[in-house]
């Protein structure tokens, strides 16, 4: 396997993963946002204040579009193993 091949395949690896993780990481930064808003307006300085929102949150977007995402995982996987015998023989 060259460097070239291993480049590739970590480029795709980590391109999956940002698009697994975003709707996720996206989501609770929102709903961060606007606790911490409601925390600034109200004066409620408590730090536990932020985690049932954002567990709810994470709880309906796994929910929503765990689907998609086990696709998009599924699919990475399948074009690896396609690739694999390529990958085999080239080294």
């Amino acid at each position: 396997m060259t460097s070239q091949v291993a480049l590739h395949l970590a480029a795709g690896a980590m391109m999956t993963t940002a698009k697994i993780a975003a709707p996720i990481l996206l989501s609770t930064m929102v709903v961060g946002l606007i606790v911490s808003l409601f925390q600034s307006v109200t004066q409620i300085q408590e730090a536990t204040l932020t985690f049932v929102p954002k567990l709810v949150v994470v709880g309906l977007v796994i929910g929503i579009g765990g689907h998609w995402m086990l696709a998009q995982f599924m699919g990475y996987v399948h074009e690896l193993f396609g690739e694999l015998p390529q990958l085999l023989s080239s080294g």
